[in-house]
């Protein structure tokens, strides 16, 4: 199998062996018999936050395809569900929405797997994944046990996660969220969806208008997959929006976005860093380019290769660091091949 065939960047080469799990059991019985071998294995969910080597993977590549959600609800309690890792993400999040389970709305039209969520503590449009975890449930592949891994062990940050920093570690069986049962949604903390909806933030809405809202700003940035759009070829974000220490933030030019975060620090935009060093939308030659819709999306238009995306990726990451002294840090993972 080419890798390019399960990756929505649609890029990477052959790998050597392909198993596909569609049961808790195959799934931990392929990684635990390739690590007993010491054969290298790539686990893939959703494909969304890969960028694979144009020479493929030479060793074991797992496909997450696993199903099952089960649900203890109560009106005083709340929803406690429990998800498979290979659940599409977005149809969780739809379903969220359709039973009143109030916390993930604006993580609608996220490409991937349910597995795949706290390993990024996915996030967007002010909310994300940590705020509603319970706890997820893996196989310690150091250990080789199943182990249940509760909130605060989860060690989750900005787009981090102790799965993240240890990622040979753990494979991520199944998630538990706790969901607040109601019509309307969590408060909405993110301005440019405030203003979609013509409310202030910390207001609530009914959760089926935030989701309708933030699929249509996903789509008018290329953000939601789409096989007909090139623009949705890509891995989402490729840059993570950096965080600043006071005096770096100070150094940027006064229109740049800062905000504020609890431990003194700054975030600006990686989007607007890119734009304003002169790498606006559509940017770059050939089949690799940023995407039309969104300066922060590298995207394939068809024929290219991998190559050619990280000599893209560098071209901005260092343009972006000389002009504003912020060197950017890719969100995907990087599977052979280095930025």
């Amino acid at each position: 199998m080419e890798l390019a065939e399960v990756t929505t960047l649609r890029l990477g080469g052959r790998a050597r062996e392909v198993i596909e799990a569609t049961d808790e059991r195959t799934l931990i019985d392929a990684v635990r018999i390739a690590d007993e071998a010491g054969d290298p294995v790539l686990i893939v969910g959703g494909g969304s936050n890969l960028v694979v080597a144009d020479e493929g993977f030479d060793g074991t590549v797992v496909l997450v395809r696993t199903r099952g959600l089960t649900v203890n609800a109560h009106a005083c309690g709340g929803a406690t569900v429990t998800i498979a890792a290979g659940e599409d993400w977005d149809a969780v999040v739809a379903r969220a929405v359709a039973e009143e389970w109030v916390g993930v709305e604006a993580l609608s039209g996220i490409p991937g797997s349910t597995g795949a969520t706290p390993i990024q503590n996915v996030g967007a449009y002010g909310q994300d994944v940590s705020q509603t975890i319970v706890s997820v449930r893996v196989y310690d592949r150091y250990e080789r046990r199943i182990r249940t891994v509760m909130h605060d062990a989860c060690r989750f940050g900005y787009r981090s996660s102790l799965f993240k920093r240890e990622p040979q570690r753990y494979l991520v069986l199944s998630v538990t969220f706790q969901f607040r049962l109601g019509d309307l949604s969590a408060p909405i903390a993110y301005a440019e969806l405030a203003r979609t909806l013509s409310v202030e933030l910390g207001e609530r809405m009914p959760l089926t208008q935030v989701r309708e809202a933030v699929l249509a700003l996903r789509r008018g940035k290329g953000m939601v997959l789409d096989p007909a759009d090139h623009d949705t070829w890509s891995a989402g974000s490729f840059f993570t929006n950096p965080i600043l220490e006071p005096d770096q933030a100070a150094r940027l030019p006064a229109d740049a976005p800062r905000f504020p975060q609890p431990d003194g620090r700054v975030k600006t935009s990686a989007a607007w860093l890119i734009d304003h060093a002169g790498y606006g939308r559509g940017y770059g030659p050939g089949p690799v380019r940023l995407s039309t819709k969104h300066p922060l999306a590298l995207t394939h238009r068809g024929g290219g290769t991998t190559a050619q995306l990280l000599e893209l990726a560098r071209e901005v990451r260092d343009g972006v660091e000389r002009r504003f002294g912020v060197r950017l840090v890719n969100e995907p993972v990087l599977v052979g091949v280095e930025l």
